[in-house]
């Protein structure tokens, strides 16, 4: 197939990116390369003969239309997203016009493309979402482009399929999320911060499982359905952090644990005490289940970020990075 990923220069997008290439397909990676985007996610296949970049905004209907023309896609992966949620706190309305407005425009531009190409029935739009649908304005960002996508496919019949992941972690994961500050503050011999008491419990998806199944679900699901991608790893905040820094003991000794760094911090408003997910239709349907457990993923991440300094610290003097954000 020939994929238009939007957002391929993030976190989950450029892992879809390079497992994509992997897997035979040719990919036109769309990205408007903000803060949290990073071309160096993509370097490995940079140079291979399927893979073309664009830098657009997903709010630009011109942009879209001309990348529409120009490359031809068999399908739309849509992962380009304002995704943290404390930037949300702090920052409403960038949420509101990447997440609910550009999904709106990059919906018209596909309907448009897919209406002057004779409404293929192949062609398909992968809207790629989460489990966090309440509590926050990201959380009411991403329902909301739920809710537009599914009603692209009922009311004009654009061919879509939804996910929606639980968190996800991995190699070249933005370092202001939960599990690289912890590796990085822990490195740097600073406080590691976990908001109220860390009780709040997530299911944590490792990133290239992740990717494995949504490009399974842009070439098998079901037509208007809407499978939810789990890791089946839940786990309290701090019994993560106590993870990994147990791991980093292993790794990286230094003269006294790292876990006495743990500092607990005000809480994040409206911070929701648990997600969970059901993910027994791409079970059941697609015969996917995740492959990584936490601990296994968990080691394979913070090998990672020790063997890839040059990656992350050209990364942290971006906006906001490395300060505490969405106190309210």
């Amino acid at each position: 197939m020939k994929l238009l990923v939007t957002g391929g220069a993030g976190f989950i997008g450029s892992a879809v990116v390079r497992r994509a290439i992997a897997q035979g397909h040719a990919v036109v990676n769309l990205d408007a390369l903000t803060y949290a985007a990073c071309l160096d996610n993509v370097a490995p296949v940079a140079a291979a003969p399927g893979y073309a970049f664009e830098q657009a905004d997903i709010r630009d209907r011109a942009a879209l239309d001309r990348v529409f023309a120009t490359h031809a896609p068999d399908a739309v992966m849509h992962l380009a997203a304002e995704s943290h949620v404390d930037r949300s706190i702090d920052g409403p309305g960038t949420f509101i016009e990447t997440n609910i407005t550009g999904t709106y425009t990059l919906l018209e531009a596909a309907r448009s493309y897919w209406v002057g190409q004779g409404r293929p029935e192949s062609f398909r739009f992968h809207h790629i979402s989460t489990d966090e649908v309440f509590g926050s304005p990201y959380s009411a960002s991403k329902a909301a482009s739920d809710h537009l996508v599914r009603a692209w496919h009922e009311t004009y019949g654009l061919p879509v399929v939804l996910t929606n992941c639980s968190n996800n972690y991995g190699p070249y994961h933005f370092p202001e999320k939960l599990i690289p500050v912890v590796i990085l503050n822990a490195l740097a011999g600073q406080p590691i911060p976990v908001y109220g008491q860390g009780e709040n419990v997530r299911d944590w998806l490792y990133v290239e499982d992740h990717a494995e199944a949504l490009l399974l679900v842009v070439q098998k699901g079901a037509l208007g359905r809407s499978y939810n991608i789990g890791g089946e790893n839940e786990a309290k905040n701090i019994d993560l952090v106590r993870m990994i820094c147990a791991i980093l003991d292993r790794l990286r000794p230094q003269t006294r644990p790292y876990a006495e760094q743990i500092t607990f911090v005000a809480d994040r408003p409206g911070h929701d005490l648990r997600y969970a997910i059901a993910p027994g239709r791409i079970r059941d349907e697609l015969g996917w289940r995740p492959s990584v457990t936490l601990a296994e993923g968990l080691e394979k991440t913070v090998q990672w970020y020790l063997d890839n300094e040059a990656w992350w610290r050209a990364l942290q003097h971006r906006h906001g990075v490395g300060q505490r954000l969405g106190t309210g």
